[in-house]
């Protein structure tokens, strides 16, 4: 009993979605995710600008006409972690002056990263940490 407790509890700790790669799909992730970390009870500002800078890139720099991108929420260990899935594998994100979506991901986030997915995607993904003394813990909404 206490396994299929924990595995219930492991999926309520995880959030996926399909979005469409267009300026709407990333906004609506950036509001799913809001949605789902009151849900959670999680603090809300610094992963809604996480969320939304690796939405907006996936859908201005990943985004393949009629395919999706993928959002995926994750919690363990007082971590937050997020991943943003596109269909274009052969575009590495990498941080740079003119465009500051990394670098404000780089700010929120412990660490980031990219790693492959299954041919064709690519895997962009952050971990947000959840303590309550980190900036953006105080904002949480009841």
């Amino acid at each position: 009993m206490n396994h299929q407790l924990a595995q219930v509890r492991a999926a309520a700790d995880r959030f996926d979605v399909r979005l469409s790669s267009t300026p709407r799909g990333a906004r609506l992730a950036r509001l799913l995710a809001v949605e789902q970390l009151r849900a959670w009870g999680l603090p809300l500002v610094d992963p809604a600008q996480v969320v939304a800078e690796l939405a907006a890139n996936a859908v201005t720099h990943g985004r393949v006409p009629g395919r999706d991108f993928r959002l995926v929420l994750a919690v363990a260990g007082g971590v937050l972690r997020i991943e943003v899935t596109d269909t274009r594998g052969d575009r590495i994100p990498v941080r740079r002056d003119p465009g500051r979506g990394l670098v404000i991901v780089e700010g929120l986030a412990d660490r980031w990263g990219v790693r492959e997915g299954p041919a064709p995607t690519k895997v962009v993904w952050a971990d947000v940490p959840l303590a309550t003394g980190s900036p953006g813990a105080a904002t949480r909404r009841a």
